[in-house]
């Protein structure tokens, strides 16, 4: 099995790569292969609504979310990370999930997604929510632990130090791979994840 860790930071050894390193290391221990994708510092571009994914199967747009599409729908499971900037994700990671979700999310059903949060001090739980809307719109199973996802510190030492987070991020890992364990023994077994409806859109004019 496989787990995608999506660095939501601009920083590639910062705070929220420390937390997500931690994660990784216990994912490891239970033999479960992960990779961590690094957004980067580079501007992002949002969805400009142009709608050619529908026919395309893609976003017209070249750069980075085309290749963080096709790493997800290999993998198992999804994490991503983000710093809290102004009680809110990084705005580069939300263009990208806003793309990603958008054009293809049908490909990620049924794989166990998480958010984890990095702050100094505040603003992790409206973050947190914030992320897990991308999941809970696709189908994706939202994996919890003992307490919201979340550490805080202002650099990585400081991050290292908040040992209650860094617990939390091994529970979150441990239960992830439980719940991928349980649905790679489902599909063993021939217990098959329901098939959707046709799609019902309402608009509220009248």
């Amino acid at each position: 099995m496989k787990v995608l860790m999506l660095n939501g930071s601009p920083h590639s050894a910062g705070c929220t790569y420390t937390a997500l390193r931690h994660m990784a290391d216990r994912f490891e221990q239970n033999e479960v292969e992960c990779e961590i994708f690094q957004l980067g510092a580079k501007p992002v571009a949002g969805c400009t609504g142009c709608g050619a994914c529908v026919k395309l199967g893609r976003c017209v747009q070249q750069d980075l979310v085309a290749e963080l599409s096709d790493k997800l729908a290999a993998a198992d499971g999804f994490v991503v990370g983000s710093p809290v900037y102004f009680a809110s994700a990084n705005g580069s990671l939300i263009a990208a999930l806003d793309r990603l979700f958008y054009c293809r999310r049908e490909r990620f059903a049924h794989k166990p997604a998480a958010a984890v949060v990095s702050a100094r001090r505040a603003g992790t739980t409206v973050t947190m929510d914030e992320l897990n809307k991308y999941f809970s719109i696709s189908r994706m199973p939202i994996v919890s632990s003992q307490y919201w996802n979340m550490v805080h510190g202002n650099t990585p030492a400081e991050v290292l130090q908040d040992k209650e987070g860094l617990q939390i991020l091994r529970t979150l890992a441990d239960e992830m791979t439980w719940l991928m364990r349980l649905i790679e023994a489902g599909r063993s077994a021939h217990i098959l994840p329901p098939e959707p409806e046709a799609k019902i859109s309402t608009n509220f004019i009248r």
